[in-house]
């Protein structure tokens, strides 16, 4: 099983392309949603941190991003107590399909959280930023301050696209995309296959 993990400024369409490899797919951001939906220990762990800005099971994103709002060291608190379960949630994920392929992993934090390996294919998303910023404004309950807040928190664009495998720029079409992620599919093949002759060139020496 390879790991692609797809990596980007915020906005850039990571999500997107990730349901068009077409392998099974870890997304942070749906695991993050649902366990505030259902995970009662989360939410006595993020009431017992911050008492008076939270108010009922399930766990609101609003009053979260709120509580972000007020100080950005809030985010790290915040992270403390998610990223382990979201981590504990990608293992299992890799078990499951640990004979698939390929598997993707849209996770926000993918580098900075330290979740690469040697053997990853990283895929940095590149977008022209006008588009980026028109995107998220779309977005419900974000704010340019929160946006500030979130990027201060990552590394930067320049370190993640140096720290990539493969660039892939969206344009925002969807054919394009598509045929882009074809296009990197089949140098990833291709790579894989060379090593493998390699491998057995080294073997039989």
């Amino acid at each position: 099983m390879r790991r692609i993990a797809l990596v980007g400024d915020i906005g850039s369409g990571k999500t997107f392309f990730s349901k068009l490899f077409r392998y099974p797919i870890f997304n942070a951001d749906l695991v993050v949603s649902n366990l505030y939906k259902k995970d009662k220990n989360l939410f006595i762990k993020i009431k017992k941190k911050f008492p008076d800005k939270v108010s009922n099971f399930p766990l609101l994103k609003e009053e979260l991003l709120k509580i972000i709002l007020l100080k950005q060291k809030n985010l790290n608190v915040l992270g403390k107590i998610i990223h382990p379960i979201v981590r504990k949630a990608m293992q299992n994920f890799l078990k499951k399909n640990k004979k698939k392929k390929f598997v993707v992993l849209d996770i926000p934090l993918f580098l900075e959280n330290r979740l690469n390996e040697k053997k990853d294919i990283i895929i940095f998303v590149e977008a022209d930023k006008k588009k980026i910023n028109q995107k998220i404004k779309k977005r419900k309950n974000i704010n340019p301050k929160l946006i500030n807040i979130l990027r201060r928190n990552q590394l930067q664009i320049k370190l993640k696209k140096k720290k990539s495998t493969y660039v892939i720029k969206n344009n925002f079409v969807r054919n394009t995309a598509k045929k882009n992620v074809k296009l990197i599919m089949k140098e990833i093949i291709k790579w894989k296959k060379l090593f493998l002759i390699q491998k057995q060139l080294v073997f039989q020496l």
